[in-house]
């Protein structure tokens, strides 16, 4: 009964629900917000691998501190500017 595991015909029934349940518009969003809070805890994990190595050396860990403050401007929505409602 199980003994090949999924087949492309179980793939394909999994994608036609997947597709059915949450609408062809809505799919490349969530993978867009996956794909992206897959890029932050990257940076995030490897900016604690840095920080756990370098904390030894005060210069070193001032350095990994300003990297990841850099890194998460970096990947922090950009805030609407204020505009001045015209009279």
């Amino acid at each position: 009964m199980l003994r090949n595991g999924l087949e492309p015909w179980h793939l394909l029934i999994v994608a036609i629900v997947v597709i059915v349940l949450f609408g062809s518009k809505k799919l490349p969003d969530t993978a867009r917000a996956l794909g992206r809070s897959m890029r932050i805890l990257k940076s995030e994990a490897q900016a604690m691998k840095d920080e756990s190595a370098t904390a030894t050396d005060p210069a070193a860990t001032d350095a990994a501190a300003t990297a990841a403050m850099a890194t998460a401007a970096a990947t922090a929505p950009a805030e609407p500017s204020a505009v001045a409602p015209s009279q």
